[in-house]
């Protein structure tokens, strides 16, 4: 049965709630590309003829992600995922011959806080920018820490726990007002969790990299893409594949397995898309807060299950006296799909980005995310809903 249509309650799928994590896979594009990329099994960067097909293909591919982005192919650069197109970029600034400042927010994924926190021992100096209690790094939140030693501004588009999505335009034309006329930090965009949930059109905001993953929208795994606005001086080298950016033989399969989930999941349709569901997560959101034990985090969203700061595909929630891994486990154990955060940390106690957000310790150790996807069915929530109500009604005895 193809994934796109609608699950039947017993299908495994009508009990995944962890998209953030990574989406089901779309088995129509993963087989159709993988049969195309069999024509083209030579290397790209092979001279013969063989090899200029392979070529000609990936490019081909190249042109259509980069009109998802409002770019130019030349803009755009593919890589093995998510983590990697945020470090190069991160990466780059080690061939400045000075060290100056490296900002990033504080509800960054691990993949650019970790690898930005390493970059003290090569002499950067690191700072966090602070965000709001409902997760939100503000424009004027940016400017309070830049200094003319700002070197690189991390911001993410959509956050990966609370879908808080952040105002990425007015930060761009902050950073253009407060440096005009002096060399401007280059300032880069994680934006893993917004493709296929919000528009993005990287050319109207003065954004100079950004990153982006295929398994996040039923592509497949080990292909990402690394938006540059100009071409950089990358700190790791090899064969010079992707015009130097990102050395290593291409994934031809990837690029064209990208490319159509781009056009079927992150197309003109997301605004359709994105009220459907906000219809079904504000539902969502007001049968959990009947549940006393419940907080939502942020608690503001519980206010306004509507909130346009948020993506409605991501709900985070914590519950009085239930651990969030025994509540993964309880729900795991009834065949619910669900996480206590980032995938990507998932083996650490610590949740950096609720810490931030001035959530007290108990409510960060009791909650978990609930991550929703095309194929996730009103029935299948409200299934979910009544399977966590039965499991706090269990821990209220």
């Amino acid at each position: 049965m193809p994934l796109d249509s609608t699950p039947s309650p017993s299908e495994p799928s009508e009990r995944y709630f962890d998209w953030a994590a990574t989406a089901i896979p779309d088995e129509e594009i993963l087989r159709e590309s993988l049969e195309e990329s069999l024509s083209f099994w030579q290397n790209p960067s092979s001279a013969h003829s063989g090899g200029k097909s392979a070529k000609v293909a990936l490019d081909e591919a190249r042109k259509k992600c980069a009109a998802a982005f409002g770019a130019r192919a030349e803009n755009i650069f593919f890589t093995s995922g998510g983590t990697e197109a945020n470090h190069i970029p991160l990466l780059s600034i080690l061939n400045r011959p000075e060290r100056g400042e490296i900002l990033f927010s504080s509800i960054e994924h691990p993949s650019m806080r970790e690898m930005a926190m390493e970059l003290k021992h090569c002499g950067f100096t690191v700072r966090q920018i602070p965000c709001d209690k409902n997760g939100i790094v503000s424009a004027q939140s940016v400017r309070e820490c830049l200094g003319n030693e700002t070197l690189f501004v991390g911001v993410m588009a959509v956050n990966n726990e609370t879908g808080a999505i952040q105002p990425i335009g007015e930060i761009a034309e902050m950073l253009d007002e407060f440096y005009e006329g002096r060399r401007r930090p280059k300032f880069h965009v994680d934006c893993v969790q917004a493709l296929g949930k919000i528009p993005l059109d990287l050319s109207r905001h003065s954004i100079d990299s950004a990153a982006a993953s295929a398994h996040k929208i039923r592509g497949p795994r080990g292909i990402g893409i690394l938006y540059l606005k100009n071409p950089i001086e990358p700190f790791l080298r090899g064969g010079g594949q992707e015009a130097g950016i990102r050395s290593g033989t291409e994934n031809v399969f990837g690029a064209l397995a990208f490319e159509k989930c781009l056009e079927r999941y992150a197309g003109n349709s997301i605004a359709e898309k994105n009220r459907a569901q906000e219809i079904l997560t504000s539902e969502f959101i007001k049968k959990l807060s009947t549940i006393k034990s419940c907080t939502i985090i942020p608690p503001a969203r519980a206010e306004n299950p509507i909130d346009t700061n948020f993506s409605p595909w991501i709900v985070q929630a914590s519950f009085e006296g239930i651990p969030g891994n025994v509540m993964l486990r309880a729900l795991d154990s009834k065949g619910f799909s669900i996480s206590t955060g980032s995938a990507c940390s998932s083996k650490k106690a610590s949740r950096p980005v609720l810490e931030a957000m001035g959530i007290g310790k108990d409510l960060r150790e009791n909650s978990v995310r609930f991550s929703f996807g095309p194929t996730t069915t009103a029935n299948a929530m409200d299934a979910l809903f009544e399977e966590v109500k039965k499991i706090c009604g269990q821990f209220s005895v």
